[in-house]
């Protein structure tokens, strides 16, 4: 059975940073590519970062040189590194698995 559990989102003040992380069990970990997502309040679900197997990434242009994605496949853990946070980066944030597994989510709320 394939799991993904996120943590790390919180409410920060605009300019500050977070971590989110995603477990993945029930997988190969290494053998695929890891994304983020995120949606907004009456908005559709959007790509912010992806990360292949091999460690090539790709990033949303509204988050290009703010957010980092990165994976650790010895803890079967991928990373979303969230530097300068605006508060249009509120959003309940998705790792997914591209085999098509979603997590459960984790709110990040940017405001002060």
């Amino acid at each position: 059975q394939v799991q993904l559990v996120e943590s790390g989102g919180d409410l920060v003040q605009p300019g500050g940073s977070l971590r989110l992380s995603c477990v993945a069990s029930g997988i190969i970990f290494r053998l695929y590519g890891m994304g983020w997502y995120r949606q907004a309040p009456g908005k559709q679900r959007e790509l912010v970062a992806f990360i292949s197997s091999g460690g090539s990434t790709n990033y949303a242009d509204s988050v290009k040189g703010r957010f980092t994605i990165s994976r650790d496949n010895a803890k079967n853990t991928v990373y979303l590194r969230m530097n300068s946070l605006k508060p249009e980066d509120t959003a309940v944030y998705y790792c997914y698995v591209d085999s098509g597994y979603w997590g459960q989510g984790t709110q990040v709320t940017v405001s002060s």
